[in-house]
């Protein structure tokens, strides 16, 4: 979860930042979370790590070969 969560540091407010740098900081000292830690890193990584479906992914991209399509018949 702390790797996933290392590309979302950008987005995340003040206080979720910091005490991700502490599970960070636990993790590299190999430390272990305790339940309270743990359901913290958790929401953290519900709130910032959104999963595609493949379903997702495909409307995706059925939408942008639509629009590539699109400006093509338009040229």
């Amino acid at each position: 979860m702390i790797q996933d969560l290392k590309d979302y540091v950008s987005k995340m407010g003040r206080e979720d930042r910091y005490d991700f740098e502490m599970f960070m900081k636990r993790d590299k000292d190999d430390e272990e979370l305790d339940s309270l830690s743990r359901k913290k890193l958790e929401e953290m990584h519900k709130r910032y790590v959104l999963r595609k479906t493949k379903a997702d992914i495909e409307a995706m991209l059925k939408k942008y070969s639509a629009g590539l399509n699109k400006d093509k018949k338009g040229q």
